[in-house]
């Protein structure tokens, strides 16, 4: 903690064309839903987190534009790395949930059996579990 009692952390911030949307492909992966603003209705932002060690923040993409005068760009915005338990069933999971699969799962030459999703805005996620 710091010396005002403000525990120290850093969590990316993903703009999406539709909040929802993503908070229910990233809640498939695992993450929960800690936060939502407004409280009420459509959400402009949701917090997530996964197990207590990692966070993301889901936020509207004009949200930059109205607050910094920033455009968002085409996608891909950001690579996202997850490791789960099984690379496998994990892809079945978000295949069957009509996501699409940019990369079966493989082994790397770096030790891991890696695969890619596609966000809801084509963003790559990779699923990876070492071997």
């Amino acid at each position: 903690m710091s010396p005002s009692g403000i525990r120290r952390r850093a969590f990316p911030v993903l703009y999406v064309s539709n909040v929802r949307r993503s908070v229910a492909f990233y809640t498939k992966l695992g993450y929960e839903q800690v936060y939502q603003f407004p409280l009420e209705g459509d959400p402009h932002y949701v917090g997530l987190e996964l197990g207590g060690e990692s966070s993301l923040g889901i936020a509207d993409y004009n949200w930059p534009e109205a607050q910094l005068g920033v455009t968002v760009g085409t996608a891909p915005r950001f690579e996202l790395f997850v490791y789960v338990e099984d690379v496998e069933a994990e892809v079945a999971k978000m295949r069957e949930a009509g996501y699409e699969i940019m990369q079966a799962p493989a082994n790397m030459p770096w030790g891991e059996r890696q695969a890619y999703v596609a966000d809801p805005d084509r963003n790559p996620v990779a699923l990876a579990t070492p071997i």
